[in-house]
């Protein structure tokens, strides 16, 4: 009540919206805020296999911003290049369920071949019908639908990252 929206437009300069409010009666304001203010970094390395050149900068961007070490993969072929290169490094490796050259499954299933005690986070856009929902109730396996937030992404590779932890010391 008593509030309104302005909308101010100029061709070749864009769209202003001022919202106006009402002043309550109230002379104290409660805001509730999450618990989950920010995920907690780490100094883990995560492989990251994304053919999208600016999800892959997205994720590196995120994750080292938090103290991670990434290592870039732009397809399948590559993502398994970068594992045997740097397989006692690797604590996650997250993979586009489709790629060029070898999808998500296929690269999954060949790293555990090679042998691994490395989590997998799978990430996809598309919907549940065109994944191979096999893959995902594997043990160890994870698994986040795009878009993802930047928040949800650090709290979802920090959850995981913590649970390897955990099933290491027992």
């Amino acid at each position: 009540l008593n509030g309104y929206i302005e909308v101010k437009s100029e061709l070749g300069k864009g769209t202003t919206f001022l919202i106006y409010l009402p002043l309550t009666q109230e002379s104290k304001t409660v805001i509730e805020t999450s618990n989950k203010a920010i995920a907690k970094g780490g100094a883990e390395t995560i492989l990251v296999a994304e053919d999208d050149e600016r999800l892959r900068k997205l994720y590196r961007t995120i994750l080292s911003g938090q103290g991670y070490n990434i290592i870039l993969a732009n397809d399948g072929d590559d993502a398994i290049r970068q594992f045997k290169d740097n397989r006692d490094k690797i604590q996650l490796i997250m993979l586009d369920m489709i790629m060029p050259k070898k999808n998500g499954k296929e690269v999954y299933r060949e790293i555990k071949m090679l042998g691994t005690n490395a989590m997998f986070l799978f990430a996809s856009g598309y919907t549940d019908d065109k994944i191979d929902q096999t893959i995902l109730h594997a043990e160890g396996v994870n698994f986040i639908a795009k878009p993802v937030s930047p928040k949800d992404l650090l709290f979802k590779v920090r959850e995981i990252l913590d649970r390897a932890g955990d099933n290491g010391k027992s």
